[in-house]
């Protein structure tokens, strides 16, 4: 699955900038073949020539406008413009995938003991121009859990070219925690005080590159103008001690990935 040896990789300097800024590049570390199947896979699921029960779906508002985009619709039939595809451990490819040996070091550099998932989704911008995701965090009190995630590891599963809106960071936003106890967008005064729009810095990626982010990282992406699909897999790994909160449904079970 990888174009590295993940034993060989020095991780230290990797993990010392992912501290310290919030976010961390890889390389390239994914074969193409890898990445390839991972690709044709996401085209066979939301054209639905491979289906699963319990995926989630969310399309691209029609307007780019992330204001605009409507929740609780899911599956709405074989289309390209998905922005979001989520539960993805259901899939055999990319759960085979999520358990590589170069994740599985990274997780337990950072997490003690048994280390579950959060979450493994693909964010997709179509070759429409997808929508415009504004500055936020990925934590707080929606997400639900009674310890707050901070590792996420990002794929580029195409080339994520400014253009193409590739993700944008506001390096060592992470170490101010969180913006507001519920997480999520980041208010525009917040935006203002922090100057984030001259210290924005882009992170285009080529297809197979890998990028850690922190959860607490500010970050945002713009719509795509290069008339061709840009993707990406981000999966978010934990504690296996981490308790879901919610109380209208069921607490959620997380998949231990790593025991």
């Amino acid at each position: 699955m990888l174009c590295v040896d993940p034993a060989r990789l020095d991780l230290a300097p990797i993990l010392a900038e992912f501290a310290s800024l919030g976010y961390a590049r890889l390389g390239r570390v994914v074969a193409d073949e890898t990445v390839a199947a991972l690709g044709a896979r996401l085209d066979d699921i939301m054209n639905a020539r491979v289906r699963h029960e319990g995926l989630f779906f969310q399309r691209d508002a029609d307007s780019g406008r992330y204001e605009d985009l409507s929740y609780g619709a899911g599956w709405q039939g074989p289309r390209s413009d998905y922005r979001k595809v989520e539960k993805l451990e259901i899939d055999p490819l990319f759960a085979a995938f999520l358990v590589n040996p170069l994740y599985e070091r990274i997780a337990r550099a950072l997490i003690d003991g048994p280390i579950a998932l959060y979450r493994a989704l693909v964010f997709t911008k179509s070759a429409a121009g997808g929508t415009a995701l504004p500055w936020h965090q990925d934590g707080g009190a929606f997400w639900g859990v009674d310890r707050a995630p901070f590792l996420q590891i990002w794929l580029a599963l195409d080339d994520c070219t400014v253009d193409g809106g590739c993700v944008e960071v506001l390096p060592t936003s992470h170490l101010a925690g969180l913006s507001t106890p519920q997480g999520g967008v980041i208010l525009d005064d917040a935006l203002r005080a922090a100057e984030a729009e001259a210290r924005a810095v882009p992170l285009p990626a080529r297809a197979g590159e890998v990028i850690l982010i922190h959860n607490h990282l500010w970050h945002r992406s713009r719509v795509n103008t290069t008339g061709r699909r840009r993707s990406a897999l981000s999966v978010c790994l934990m504690s296996a001690a981490t308790r879901c909160l919610r109380k209208k449904r069921a607490p959620r079970q997380f998949v231990r990935l790593f025991d």
